[in-house]
């Protein structure tokens, strides 16, 4: 691989004796890694473990993972093994099980999806993008994840300055020049400017200041990158305690991790190099917003616009499992949102454009509810409400092309469709014939007439799980 030579001889400076097997590692295969979703799968994979993450597993060769119904279901996510250091700066640094978290640059989701499985049900993960299309995928993969206590959000970060002292933990995985994707996308060496990664470097800033008061006092700020520009890095935390009233802290990190520990300014910052890890370049650093307990206090707000019927809420309530969840009703869908959190939804809603809230149920037609896709998704579902119907891979990749199957089954009326016990999504049996309410715009689209018989298998043997 080609690389700036600007972008060389910096990196020269940085690693010195180790820049000559910095650079060949650009020439080694890509690391392909998957992070499980620990509420639908319980199994432990045949799989090399990513050190860092309990849930993170390397995969021995990369499958055509489209036609794969797990990824569709939310069973797991296929991540970049370096950012899943994200789960020992939670494990570490939080001790509150009731948080309320802001991902401020979430798309397409994997930070989320994977904050969603680290905190509690009790904790409230609000996940933001500012560009609409990015937020409409990062909303998708939350509710394939299936969690109930997730807003996401399509903001600026200056708007957050209407929630001061909102949130315990800020998450900023900030966007950055790619220096560290070079080798998984030569786009990002293409697109690579010594003025864009200043440019970059500027924005971060800007991000930086701008979202500051929505985190409280005593709060966690977790900062990353995926590059190894120093500017972007470790001079954006040296800014910041310029900027602001931060105190450093500590992560303890395991030698067999291949991680190197920066400081900057007396901040320990944590630097992944693709020679030294399994994985691509990665940058974190976590701080803590100095002062003590500087949660604000809420006010009481009175809003009607979510308040569902005893009647809506009783056929609600039938179809899910957690008691700790209101059924609300949205204009003519009914959700399920965690009623400890019905203040924060109601201030998020006065002050933010929403996504999605909670987990859809459905929509009324007149008594009659006709279930969401998101609620099969979701691991709230309450299963012995439905009949299901358990399909074989290729009538599971035929459903997910949105393409008719007949299945058999005899019973009229909405049947859950699952694979291999795990659920996918809805069809009606009207008796003579069955109509697939899977979501059009998550149908699989490419050609898969080619994936039948022995090339099927074969295909079949790659899947992680």
């Amino acid at each position: 691989m080609i690389l700036p030579e600007i972008f060389v001889q910096r990196m020269k400076t940085m690693l010195d004796s180790e820049f000559d097997e910095f650079k060949q590692s650009f020439d080694n295969d890509v690391v392909t890694t998957i992070r499980i979703n620990p509420a639908k799968y319980a199994g432990e994979p045949a799989l090399t473990p990513v050190g860092y993450c309990s849930t993170g597993y390397v995969i021995p060769q990369r499958p055509l993972f489209t036609i794969d119904p797990y990824i569709h279901a939310g069973v797991y996510y296929v991540q970049e093994s370096s950012s899943m250091f994200l789960e020992q700066a939670i494990k570490q640094t939080v001790k509150k099980s009731d948080l309320k978290v802001l991902d401020l640059c979430a798309a397409p989701g994997g930070k989320s999806t994977h904050l969603s499985s680290l905190l509690s049900k009790d904790s409230l993960l609000v996940s933001n993008d500012v560009i609409r299309a990015r937020g409409q995928i990062l909303s998708e993969n939350l509710k394939k994840w299936g969690k109930a206590n997730v807003v996401v959000t399509n903001n600026d970060p200056h708007d957050f300055q209407r929630l001061p002292g909102f949130f315990d933990l800020l998450v900023i995985d900030a966007p950055c020049s790619g220096e560290g994707l070079f080798r998984r996308d030569e786009n990002a060496v293409n697109e690579w400017s010594p003025d864009n990664a200043q440019l970059c470097a500027q924005r971060q800033q800007r991000i930086l200041a701008d979202v500051w008061p929505t985190l409280r006092e005593g709060g966690i700020l977790i900062y990353s990158t995926c590059t190894f520009n120093p500017a972007e890095d470790e001079e954006n935390i040296k800014w910041l305690s310029e900027f602001a009233d931060i105190e450093p802290v500590s992560l303890k990190i395991d030698d067999l991790w291949g991680i190197t520990t920066m400081d900057a300014g007396g901040f320990p910052c944590y630097r992944f190099y693709p020679h030294k890890v399994a994985g691509e370049g990665f940058f974190m650093a976590v701080v803590r917003k100095a002062g003590v307990n500087g949660s604000t206090q809420q006010k009481k707000i009175k809003d009607n616009t979510l308040v569902a019927s005893k009647a809506e809420k009783e056929i609600g309530r039938a179809l899910i499992l957690d008691e700790s969840l209101d059924i609300l009703r949205f204009e003519d869908s009914l959700l399920a949102f965690p009623t400890a959190h019905l203040t924060d939804l109601l201030q998020i809603k006065n002050n933010l454009r929403i996504i999605h809230a909670g987990v859809k149920i459905g929509e009324m037609k007149q008594k009659d509810l006709i279930p969401a896709h998101e609620l099969a998704l979701s691991t709230i579902l309450n299963r012995t409400a439905f009949p299901e119907i358990d399909l074989t891979i290729e009538e599971a990749i035929t459903f997910l092309k949105r393409d008719d199957i007949s299945p058999q089954s005899t019973v009229k009326g909405w049947n859950l469709i699952t694979y291999r016990n795990i659920p996918l999504g809805w069809v009606k049996n009207l008796g003579n014939r069955f109509n697939s309410a899977y979501p059009k715009e998550w149908r699989i689209r490419m050609s898969v007439t080619e994936f039948r018989g022995e090339r099927l298998k074969a295909e079949i043997a790659k899947f992680p799980l």
